[in-house]
């Protein structure tokens, strides 16, 4: 088990460094598949291996990286970072296979350029050193970049642009707030030292400030969402899968990891600001993932409603609200990924995504059309299926803190029903009239690799999350009692 975080980040790169040397693209793509299987394979003993019982950082490395500025190369993972670096190695080979055929140009570089991000992505959960952190963190900028501007649509240019520079705003604000924890906690980037730093309650106003907007561009929360409808629109399948299922939660992680544990006082005085920023985000992508009628789209805004739920569960400060929203981090990488990924299926057929242009698809597609169909009960939270398990943990969690903060969350999942419903019903029960759907052929075995194993999850979470709950019970509880002296301090700052 020695330094077996380092080789589930950086074994991507091993694969990155074959490929280089190889021309044929094929070849590419069997080494980056290979390569992708086999860092699940390797993260498997992090879940069989990890101890449930305490909330302490395992499988830590720790090694002088820039003594002079006392930055350390410094790997660990707790209950809420290890769900996320296994669900990050589980949906890489998916992203590969669904690009097998999708990606016919510069194949090599697309999965060069997927691995890269792979390393970048598993090294934001696992850091705990802020400067390493934050070079992971920007270093899965540019291959989303490339993956977006180059391999992407019509419009592929702006949305790489807009996505881009939101971003990068959002990472500067983030390393002003760095530079000033390093300089006012004795000179440390030491993640477990800061959360213990103990800052000012003006100092956390500020940092929370420009942290808040680091993260809630990635999330994104409302009203900081809007390059992520043209970002997954203009993604190729893979870009639109690791952007939904991985790259928001780098959001919500951050409000996690920093946030809460390290500036209590500001996350409780910001408390009634996000949570209402979270239910217009709720309610919100909602409405306009109705309007829609592309069905990239579509999905995208559903994102947005439902991180709000993830934002909702975070802020309100009780175990079933954080589980629930932890436990909906991953649900919805699953369901979101699996539904873009039945997208990308429709698309090498159809190469429209335009929900008019589908109809009748249960005749010609059944398999397909079931895949689907599990997918959108997954995302409406119907009782079996994970998406119900995390949503019920955040009303319940919600009602607790306030009943009407859980009403008006609880409209959102009927507008999901809605929206998702009506999709089923253009695309898969309508009359089957346009020619060109009357001679689709259903699922071939690529395509049933991919979506086969995310459908076990959908009901493995949904009719038993134990497993998954267990691995973050104790570290959350550990953040509450964190937090719980933020509690006070507001308490104390509200009598004064």
């Amino acid at each position: 088990m020695e330094h077996i975080l380092s080789w589930v980040i950086f074994l991507p790169l091993i694969g990155v460094a074959i490929a280089m040397l190889v021309k044929d693209d094929q070849t590419v793509k069997v080494i980056a598949l290979v390569t992708t299987v086999a860092d699940f394979l390797i993260s498997i003993p992090l879940w069989t291996n990890f101890n449930y019982q305490t909330a302490a950082f395992q499988f830590e490395e720790n090694f002088a990286w820039i003594p002079v500025f006392n930055i350390n190369y410094h790997l660990g993972i707790d209950g809420i970072s290890l769900l996320l670096v296994i669900m990050t190695t589980f949906l890489a080979p998916f992203c590969v296979l669904a690009s097998w055929n999708a990606i016919d140009t510069r194949a090599r570089e697309f999965m060069i350029s997927l691995m890269v991000m792979q390393t970048a992505m598993v090294g934001v959960f696992c850091a705990l050193d802020m400067a390493l952190f934050y070079l992971f963190w920007e270093a899965m900028l540019i291959p989303m970049y490339l993956m977006i501007g180059v391999w992407g649509g019509v419009n592929r240019i702006y949305a790489a642009l807009k996505f881009f520079i939101y971003t990068l705003a959002g990472s500067l604000l983030l390393l002003v707030a760095m530079v000033y924890m390093y300089m006012h906690a004795g000179h440390t980037f030491n993640i477990p030292e800061l959360m213990d730093a103990g800052f000012d309650v003006k100092a956390q106003m500020w940092l929370f400030a420009a942290m808040f907007i680091a993260f809630a561009i990635k999330v994104p929360m409302f009203p900081f969402h809007t390059w992520l409808p043209h970002a997954h629109v203009q993604a190729p399948t893979a870009g639109s899968v690791i952007l939904a299922s991985v790259m928001l939660k780098m959001g919500t992680y951050g409000f996690l990891r920093f946030c809460l544990p390290m500036l209590t006082d500001a996350s409780f005085s910001y408390t009634p600001f996000i949570l209402g920023l979270s239910v217009v985000a709720i309610i919100y992508g909602a409405y306009m993932a109705l309007a829609q009628t592309d069905i990239k789209k579509l999905i995208a805004y559903s994102s947005v409603s439902h991180m709000g739920f993830v934002m909702i569960g975070m802020f309100v400060y009780n175990q079933q609200g954080l589980e629930g929203a932890m436990l909906q981090m991953i649900n919805h990488g699953i369901t979101t990924g699996g539904l873009f990924l039945c997208v990308g299926i429709i698309y090498e057929r159809r190469h429209t995504r335009d929900i008019s242009e589908f109809g009748g698809l249960a005749k010609t597609m059944p398999v397909y059309c079931t895949m689907l169909m599990i997918f959108t009960l997954s995302s409406i939270g119907l009782p079996g299926t994970n998406g119900f398990v995390s949503e019920f943990l955040v009303l319940v969690g919600a009602f607790a803190y306030s009943p009407w903060i859980a009403t008006l969350a609880a409209t959102g999942i009927v507008l999901g029903a809605v929206y998702m419903l009506h999709l089923m019903a253009r695309m898969v029960w309508s009359a089957c009239d346009n020619p060109a759907n009357q001679i689709l052929k259903d699922m071939n075995l690529r395509e049933w690799a991919v979506l086969a194993p995310l459908v076990v999850m959908v009901f493995w979470i949904g009719l038993y999350p134990a497993p998954f709950l267990d691995v973050m019970h104790v570290t959350i509880n550990n953040l509450l009692d964190q937090t719980a002296g933020g509690a006070m301090g507001s308490a104390t700052m509200a009598m004064k």
